[in-house]
Parts: C-alpha cells; sequence; structure tokens
C-alpha cells in the first residue's frame, strides 16, 4: 500500500491505494480516504498530514503481512457494481483438484503433451472437464462456460476442447492403467473381489454409425446404443471400462476387459462377481483358470426341474450360525424378517462343477412384491384408460407363476468358501450399479450428443476418471456422506471476492464442510481468505 495525493483546485486529498492484478493487468484500487491536507492538519493539531499518513501506511504494511491480520473492506451505497464482473466463484473443486494431483493427472497430461507436441494446455482441459462433471454436469460447450466459475480461470479456448478429446481417445487404455498405478500410492485397492456390470448408452440420433448400433436398449429406447464395460474394486472405486458397440452381445463383453486387467494392471488373483446377464459358461469356465474365480448371478426360473424343485422347497433351509434347518413357510416372520435362510449343494453344468446357493429373505420378498403389486396398478390403470384396445389384458396367470420365485435368490461359484461369505461378497454388487446410476443421472453421461467415435470415448474416459475421484473422496469422507450431500455440498462452497483484498466464503459451514477441511488439511471456510493464504491454498492442491 502506498499514499496518493489528489490535487484540485481549491484542496489535496490524501488517499491509502494499493496495486491489485486482474485478469494479468495492474490497477490501482483506493483502500482509504484519509481526508484533505486541511482537514488533517487540524485533526493532528498541527502535525505533517504527509509525514503522519506515511507512517500510517507503513503499519497498514506491517500487519498486511501478519498472517492472521483483520481485514477491512469497505463498500459504498452509492456506487454500483461493474457491469460484466464476475464476483463470485466456486472453490468446491479445490477438493477435487488435490485428488487429481496426489493422482499425478497433470503430469499424465505432460507425458500425453510431449508425445503429441501440441501447444494447448491439456492438463488445464482435463482438469476443467472432470470438476465440471462432478459439480455442473453438462455438454463440452457449457462446461467451456461453466469452467469460468472456478476460482482459478481456465488457459485453453473451446477449440481445445474438441482437440483434447480426440488425444484423451487415442491414450484412453494408459490413462486406465496409469490411473490405476497412481491410485495405489493414496488408496488401498480391493482387488481381492472384482465386479463387472455393462450397461448402454443412446443416442438422440436414428442412424447408425460406427460404434452407434442398434442394439437391447436398457432405457428400452429406440435409439441407436453404445455399450460400456465396467469392472470395480471391491470397495466401489472402478478400474477399468470399455466401450463396444450397441449390437454387441454383452457376454462377450467380460473376457477381453478383464484380459486387459490381467496384463496391463499385473493383477492375477481376484474373484469375479457378474450379474446372470453376463454368466455365459465360457465366462465361468475363463474365470476358474490360474487363481481366479467366480461368482455370479443365477437365474433360478432357467435351473432344470430337478434344481428348481430343490431351490424353491421349502424346508431344508439354513441360518449362519445355527445348527438347525428350518421350513420357510412355517416361519414367525417379525422374528426372522431380518434374518436370510441360506441352502447350498454342488451342480455340474456343460462340464463345468459349481457351487450353487439359494438365498430367501423376507424383507427381500416383501421388496419385490412391492415392486411388482406397483407394476400390476400401473398396468391396470393404463388398460382403464385404454380399454378398447384387445391386447390390453393382464396375464394373471403369469403373475401367479412368477410369485414363487419372490424373495428367492441363487448365485453360482467355483469357490468353496462357506456359504455366508459367498453370499457378502455377492451383496456388493450394488454398488457397481451405483457406479453407473450415478454416470447416468448425476454426472449426465447420457444422453450422448457426440458423434464421432473419438470423442464417444473421450466423453466416457472424464466420465470414468471423475467417478473414480470422486469414489476416492467418498473414501476420504469414510462412506459418512451420501451423493447428494457430497456434490450439493461442493456445488454450493462459493466466495464472494473482494478485489485485491480476498474471497469471502458465502456458504453455510456445516459438518460436511468441517469433515471436508479435517480429511484434506486445509480451511476455506475463515471470514474471510486473503489472497496470499487463498495462494497457498491453491498450491496446496497441486503438490
Amino acid at each position: 500500500m502506498r499514499l496518493c495525493i489528489s490535487r484540485s483546485k481549491n484542496a489535496a486529498s490524501l488517499y491509502v491505494t494499493k496495486s491489485i492484478y486482474e485478469n494479468g493487468r495492474r490497477s490501482t484500487k483506493v483502500v482509504e480516504k484519509l481526508g484533505t491536507y486541511a482537514e488533517l492538519k487540524e485533526k493532528l493539531g498541527g502535525q505533517d498530514p504527509i509525514e503522519w499518513a506515511k507512517k500510517y501506511i507503513e503499519e497498514l504494511n506491517k500487519k498486511e503481512k501478519e498472517e492472521n491480520r483483520d481485514i477491512i473492506v469497505k463498500y459504498s451505497q452509492s456506487k454500483v457494481i461493474t457491469k460484466g464482473e464476475q464476483r463470485s466463484f466456486n472453490g468446491g473443486y479445490l477438493f477435487l483438484q488435490k485428488i487429481y494431483h496426489e493422482l499425478k493427472l497433470n503430469k499424465l497430461c505432460e507425458k500425453i503433451s510431449l508425445k503429441y507436441k501440441f501447444t494447448f494446455d491439456l492438463d488445464s482441459v482435463l482438469s476443467r472437464l472432470i470438476y465440471a462433471r462432478i459439480i455442473y454436469p453438462s455438454s463440452k460447450l457449457a462446461t467451456f462456460q461453466l469452467s469460468t466459475k472456478f476460482i482459478e480461470q481456465p488457459d485453453f479456448e473451446l477449440q481445445h476442447i474438441y482437440r483434447a478429446l480426440e488425444v484423451i481417445a487415442k491414450e484412453a487404455d494408459f490413462i486406465q492403467s496409469y490411473l490405476y498405478k497412481n491410485s495405489l500410492k493414496i488408496s488401498k485397492r480391493n482387488t481381492g473381489v472384482l465386479y463387472y456390470y455393462c450397461t448402454n448408452y443412446f443416442f438422440e440420433i436414428e442412424q447408425e454409425d460406427g460404434l452407434k448400433q442398434y442394439g437391447v436398449s436398457k432405457e428400452h429406447r429406440p435409439n441407436p446404443i453404445v455399450q460400456m464395460g465396467l469392472f470395480m474394486d471391491g470397495d466401489g472405486v472402478p478400474l477399468a471400462f470399455a466401450i463396444n458397440k450397441g449390437n454387441t452381445n454383452e457376454q462377450l463383453t467380460l473376457k477381453p476387459l478383464e484380459e486387459k486387467i490381467l496384463s496391463d494392471f499385473n493383477l492375477s488373483k481376484f474373484i469375479v462377481c457378474t450379474d446372470a446377464g453376463l454368466a455365459s459358461d465360457s465366462n465361468r469356465k475363463f474365470n476358474i483358470k490360474g487363481e481366479r474365480a467366480f461368482i455370479t448371478t443365477q437365474s433360478i426360473k432357467k435351473l432344470k426341474t430337478h434344481l428348481k424343485e430343490w431351490a424353491l422347497d421349502p424346508n431344508g433351509w439354513s441360518l449362519v450360525g445355527d445348527r438347525r434347518t428350518y421350513n420357510i413357510a412355517e416361519l414367525d416372520e417379525d422374528k426372522y424378517k431380518d434374518k436370510v435362510f441360506y441352502k447350498e449343494r454342488w451342480i455340474k453344468e456343460n462340464g463345468l462343477e459349481q457351487k450353487l446357493i439359494v438365498t430367501y429373505s423376507i424383507k427381500y420378498r416383501d421388496y419385490q412384491r412391492n415392486i411388482r403389486d406397483s407394476q400390476i396398478e400401473r398396468a391396470q390403470k393404463a388398460i382403464d384408460s385404454n380399454p378398447w384396445k384387445i391386447e390390453n389384458r393382464i396375464n394373471t396367470e403369469l403373475i401367479a407363476k412368477e410369485a414363487q420365485f419372490v424373495g428367492f435368490y441363487a448365485v453360482c461359484t467355483n469357490l468353496e468358501d462357506d456359504a455366508s461369505s459367498i453370499i457378502n461378497i455377492n451383496r456388493r454388487r450394488w454398488e457397481i450399479e451405483e457406479c453407473f446410476r450415478i454416470m447416468e443421472s448425476e454426472f449426465k453421461a447420457r444422453p450422448v450428443y457426440l458423434s464421432r467415435d473419438d470423442r464417444i470415448i473421450a466423453h466416457f474416459t472424464t466420465c470414468f476418471i471423475s467417478l473414480v475421484i470422486y469414489r476416492l473422496l467418498e473414501k476420504k469422507l469414510n462412506g459418512k456422506y451420501t451423493y447428494h450431500e457430497i456434490i450439493d455440498g461442493l456445488r454450493d462452497m462459493n466466495f464472494l471476492e473482494v478485489k485485491g483484498d480476498g474471497y469471502i466464503p458465502i456458504y453455510t459451514r456445516t459438518d460436511f464442510t468441517d469433515d471436508l477441511h479435517e480429511a484434506f488439511s486445509f480451511r476455506t471456510d475463515y471470514q474471510i481468505v486473503s489472497k496470499s493464504k487463498m495462494k497457498k491454498i491453491l498450491k496446496s492442491t497441486k503438490s
């Protein structure tokens, strides 16, 4: 800060000013008006106002260097704010940025940039694509515009996003293996159990092209789709993915991606868990080699008659830790509502010996009944509104046939472990389904509006990285908060910039923000964060 004297025809006014930088340009800001020369001389009892002002500013400069000094900010009631000036910035991305740099994705961008010798800042592009995908999910154009909401401004143009997508697509496999290897340095990865799931994403088009092909849409939409296969580790953190043509048989997608994990990730001992749709004999036999094993959902309806009868027989059911056997048709439902009963046997199908485990739960039965009753109710309403359609009738015979399977669940495995261990491993399959739900609904991964195959692959690569970073953030918070609590919390962490002085948090301090600051070892919730302190925070998120 320095002294500035403004002279007019009738008086000389003394001001405290300081230099500030905006968009790379230097300008001057008035910190405080001290008064006119005559006013100050009278007030100071004849002391030289200029000498007094110099000493006063010297003290202000000393205090400004103090880390915990108070910052006085003055606002005028008569001045309007500058037109077009952005005053609010998001700081929630800083916690994502910390994980991004712990994973050394900035170094990854350096390696790729050297390989392709382009001049734009790939690190700036990729990081903003990821932060925005988590906090402000939207199109690539909107992402470019929304990235200006972050405290650190983007260092690229819109054209660079599309050029970056081409490169990201080419390096998708390298990015996945690099991400996995670096994730080991910041978090334990539970790779003893791997969960695999396959889903598809639709496009708002009608013409097939490249990866976009007509297939069985899980959204039941008449649009071309692409398929995504995803492996997740035992803690719910994504491991690897692949994008396939929409008309690919999903049972054929597991083996190529698993082979990539075996070669690129240096993994050889794990259990693969899949749902029934991916449980072909070929996939099961592939996972009895070496030190691998499988646990896969088994459709009871598709079992041979004698096995189906055994599975649905009310007699011969067990509880973990209990030597008695139970008849599930005679249970006290209040007493056993939260219990999971099971029975098991070894079977040999198509030359493959495996253990069949069937479970029964009153709670699961009630859950399935509620879903079925809601579906019947919706169907009846549709019939009542269109009674003239001949095909509009409820098949009561089929409903009764399906009812016999309610409450039952089955898996097959080549493991010799006890049933309770296998049931617990398979129970976590819901987490990989949640991964897809987050990508589809929260990260807005679909519908996809990109047309070129390389940009489609790059889009899902950035979604995959975003999901890894989000899951690692969840782990840092010890699983205490829901997805919405975390994302809404990050999105709400906004700051009002006071030019030249710092940033005032305008979000509500909560248990979530306290835990977030505790987990990442820096705080942004002071009444005002000075410019110098914010610089230190920004630096710490990149170390």
